[in-house]
């Protein structure tokens, strides 16, 4: 990925990096050619050269010419890239891709391809040799969305931890001291109950001051917070107010799940699918909706690539709603006259002739690039953030199906 001058959004690093691992998925080696190393942010760079090296060296055994050939070139290739960093890769880690792909006509090409600092931390080194190269690791986590808190729960032990994306992760647990109900001998039944609610008072303060040491600190970036257990159990621990005001206002749901340690947390996830997905639309539906209601009663929207372009140069855009699932190019064109004009085209068709509807010449193509990339370009100098809508649900859709998957929501209205 080339370097610029600024830091890129995040929004752009993650399209970027999703433009790249759809080309990488297209491509095919002749064999087991292509390679891919995944590598760690807590992995020496040396360590990864001398992993290389040996890979290189067990390569002579191949039995076939042109791919011992190729994986050797691949290799070496590597080598030279991993010469540019430190003692260590970039934050998150970092994921080299190499091999001659075909390129048709019984031709090969050397592709070489660096991908630094993924949106999550790559959790262990890998090493990988196919006829694809392996993209299936980074594609979950341009797919992943959300940081949500987990609490499952009963009256003998509790797990708190968190859900990353797609991943799991455990980090704190009780167990509690509550009796069973059977009471012991020489106790009066109202003295063992005021004793038992006591314990299931204390477990609970346990509990929400692990849940409190853990998400209060991120609880502005938190996405919701889901709380399962038995149905008794997690009514008492919310209606009781247990949690961090703030916290409390965080929680998407409660579900009933059988199990409540480790695995009860994966078990929690699965229960609460549907309000999650509705939460990772939350944003997104936002947007919609504030762009159909100026779109139908107000003036602070506009639509269409051409539209949204002379919106983004005037800095006139507040946010650009692109479709996650547009693949696009824009041709830009000149005709004798010095008229400039813009053709928007799928990604994998030619430049078609373009006369111009100013002086009807035949005008000449001068420049083609990423349509996405070049309105985010404009929107990074004038200051305006970039939303990237799925289609996941109606009005995200109709983003791309019927206003050609480029739109903004303006500062002051423009008349175009």
């Amino acid at each position: 990925m080339s370097e610029q001058d600024e830091v890129p959004s995040e929004d752009r690093r993650k399209y970027e990096f999703r433009k790249v691992i759809e080309e990488l998925k297209d491509y095919e080696g002749s064999g087991t050619q292509l390679v891919t190393i995944y590598i760690p942010p807590d992995k020496q760079i040396s360590d990864v050269v001398a992993h290389v090296t040996q890979e290189h060296s067990e390569a002579s055994n191949i039995k076939s010419k042109q791919t011992r050939t190729n994986v050797q070139d691949a290799l070496t290739s590597i080598k030279d890239r991993l010469r540019y960093y430190d003692t260590f890769p970039p934050d998150n880690g970092m994921v080299v891709f190499s091999g001659a792909v075909d390129s048709g006509g019984g031709r090969t090409d050397m592709v070489t391809e660096v991908l630094e600092s993924p949106p999550q931390p790559i959790e262990s080194f890998r090493y990988h040799c196919d006829s694809a190269f392996l993209t299936e690791p980074l594609a979950e986590m341009l797919g992943d969305k959300g940081l949500y808190g987990l609490i499952v729960l009963d009256r003998r032990e509790s797990n708190v931890g968190w859900l990353k994306g797609k991943r799991v992760q455990p980090v704190k647990s009780a167990e509690s001291l509550v009796p069973g109900k059977q009471r012991k001998g020489g106790q009066s039944a109202q003295r063992f109950a005021r004793l038992r609610l006591e314990a299931i008072d204390n477990f609970y303060q346990e509990v929400a001051g692990m849940a409190d040491d853990l998400f209060v600190p991120k609880r502005h970036e938190i996405d919701g917070i889901l709380v399962g257990g038995p149905s008794p159990t997690k009514d008492e621990f919310l209606d009781g107010d247990y949690l961090h005001h703030e916290l409390q206002d965080k929680v998407l749901g409660k579900f009933d799940v059988s199990y409540t340690d480790e695995s009860g947390l994966s078990d929690l996830v699965d229960a609460g699918q549907a309000a999650l997905a509705e939460a990772d639309l939350m944003d997104d539906k936002s947007d919609m909706e504030e762009f159909f209601e100026e779109l139908n009663g107000g003036k602070l929207a506009t639509y269409g690539f051409e539209q949204t372009r002379r919106n983004l140069i005037m800095g006139s855009v507040d946010r650009l709603l692109v479709s996650e699932d547009l693949r696009e190019d824009v041709v830009i064109y000149e005709c004798p006259n010095d008229h400039e004009e813009y053709e928007t085209i799928d990604r994998r068709n030619t430049s078609p002739e373009h006369t111009c509807s100013d002086c009807g010449e035949e005008a000449a193509e001068v420049d083609r690039e990423d349509a996405i990339d070049h309105l985010m370009s404009i929107a990074d100098q004038r200051g305006t953030e970039t939303h990237f809508i799925s289609t996941d649900f109606e009005k995200g859709e109709q983003l791309l199906t019927a206003f050609g998957g480029y739109a903004g929501i303006l500062r002051y209205s423009t008349g175009v």
